[in-house]
């Protein structure tokens, strides 16, 4: 299918892909497919007050019942996936099956949330005062916005929105300028799950397109209590002070430097499997990418010439042919930043295997070999994340000092560690192990399911989405005291007779 197929099928209209001023290019081929209409800032504050109208209605429907909404929109989710699928794949250049992965993330995670409408639960708390009993309820906190970044265009939207459409919130999604054409076909499946819903307040879920000053406008008001932000630690360190000053609430997922500890005991085959997916899927473009390698040096040799094989194996190409597993890179400064840390890290002694542009076979835009690099040390330039298909390879000798090097950077959120020693793996699991928000055994750092709590720790933000318990960031906690006898005991013995 060409692009405008593609888009075609979605339900995009011409309409829409043209007469506007933001250009999208597809990083397949580097084509401009669509010049979209930016929301104007000056409608800002008519939008966000929309938001806040549609609040009042809203956190007065019942829970299940707001759930029935976010059912209906699994339903029409798992009708459109294949064309929202492929929308992923045109516009970030995911290869098909992650295209589609993408969308069924956005099923599963409404699957959960429909649950969950009916799992909103408070605590009865014992008091100290008799005939006194305490309780607490969770409340509807008000409309959140969500900004989503390029690598993941619609699941982390599905992440935010799920949630906070049972919790009572209306959502204002502001998507990367890099990924409009996603949240526009996206926005028309939300519409028809409105339509069918059937009552659901008017601007209930908004979209808003355009760059910074959009995005200003969310972070600044303090008519928007939540603002979900994922993108760069740079970006992060904006807008969460931003919100925090305004006493807001900031959702921040930032950025990843997610290391793989291989130890003696590991298997090394199925370590290679996960290296190769962590480290190279989505061309390198995830957080939770795997960015570096830290072997025991009784395995490290062995390890790297294994993966050396199989990297030069790996099928670079357009995302939509068969047996691709590396796409491109987003656009050509991405592909500049990876030669140039490439470059980097040459100079401080690492040994770089492959990491070369790729120009045959290819219908144009930013393809890339992926790269390892064997590395003296844990450098400055290791210790920075790069959107890119870069590995990083480290040595160790003892697991206390793999990993002091696994959390010697400045971001937490994803790790793991190859072994079958099990006081090994408790080991890295343990207070004193990772400092990541997720760490596993035995599986790569990549490829979270919804079911737990997504995010991390230190530059990565703090914060909480998708499964567990993540629904808390989208409510109030208000605690109860109901007093059913006919006297007024104080609290902790004190006596105040009049």
């Amino acid at each position: 299918m060409s692009h405008t197929d593609v888009l075609k099928a979605a339900g995009l209209t011409e309409a829409e892909l043209k007469g506007g001023s933001m250009a999208v290019n597809s990083p397949i081929d580097g084509a401009e497919v669509a010049k979209v209409r930016e929301t104007a800032a000056a409608e800002m504050p008519k939008i966000i007050a929309r938001s806040q109208e549609a609040f009042r209605a809203w956190r007065q429907v019942p829970a299940p019942r707001r759930g029935e909404l976010v059912r209906l929109l699994g339903e029409e989710l798992r009708s459109a996936k294949a064309e929202l699928g492929a929308v992923v794949t045109l516009e970030a250049g995911k290869i098909t099956s992650e295209g589609l992965g993408e969308v069924q993330e956005m099923i599963d995670i409404c699957d959960f949330a429909v649950g969950l409408s009916r799992q909103i639960y408070g605590l009865t708390i014992a008091s100290e005062r008799p005939g006194h009993r305490m309780m607490e309820t969770w409340h509807p906190l008000g409309p959140c916005a969500i900004i989503t970044a390029f690598n993941f265009p619609v699941a982390v939207y599905a992440w935010n929105a799920a949630l906070a459409l049972v919790c009572g919130d209306p959502v204002i999604w502001k998507p990367s300028e890099k990924t409009p054409l996603t949240a526009l076909a996206t926005q028309k499946i939300m519409d028809r799950a409105l339509k069918r819903f059937g009552d659901a307040p008017e601007g209930l879920c908004q979209l808003v397109i355009g760059g910074p000053a959009i995005g200003e406008a969310l972070v600044n008001s303090k008519d928007v209590p939540i603002v979900s932000a994922t993108g760069s630690t740079r970006m992060g360190g904006i807008v969460g002070p931003k919100v925090s000053a305004r006493w807001g609430r900031p959702i921040l997922e930032l950025g990843g430097n997610n290391a793989m500890i291989v130890a003696p005991s590991a298997d090394l085959d199925m370590a290679v499997r996960a290296i190769v997916f962590s480290a190279v899927g989505t061309a390198g473009q995830r957080c939770t990418s795997l960015r570096r390698l830290i072997a025991h040096n009784s395995v490290k040799d062995e390890l790297v010439a294994k993966l050396t094989k199989a990297y030069a194996t790996l099928p670079v190409g357009d995302p939509r042919a068969q047996g691709t597993l590396v796409g491109p890179l987003i656009d050509v400064a991405a592909k500049d930043r990876m030669q140039a840390m490439l470059g980097q890290a040459a100079s401080e002694g690492g040994a770089v295997h492959g990491g070369k542009v790729v120009t045959a076979g290819v219908p144009g835009g930013a393809y890339v070999a992926p790269a390892i690099v064997e590395m003296p040390s844990q450098t400055d330039t290791v210790r920075t994340e790069t959107f890119a298909p870069i590995l990083y390879v480290l040595g160790y000798d003892t697991l206390e000092e793999a990993i002091a090097i696994q959390n010697d950077v400045p971001q937490g959120l994803s790790s793991c560690i190859f072994t079958l020693n099990m006081r090994e793996a408790e080991s890295f699991l343990s207070a004193a192990g990772s400092d990541c928000g997720i760490a596993n055994v035995n599986i790569g750092p990549s490829g979270a399911e919804i079911g737990g709590a997504f995010g991390g720790e230190k530059e990565t933000g703090g914060g909480r989405e998708s499964g567990s318990d993540a629904w808390r960031g989208y409510m109030r906690r208000q605690t109860n005291t109901i007093n059913y006898s006919d006297a007024l005991p104080l609290a902790q013995g004190v006596k105040f007779d009049i």
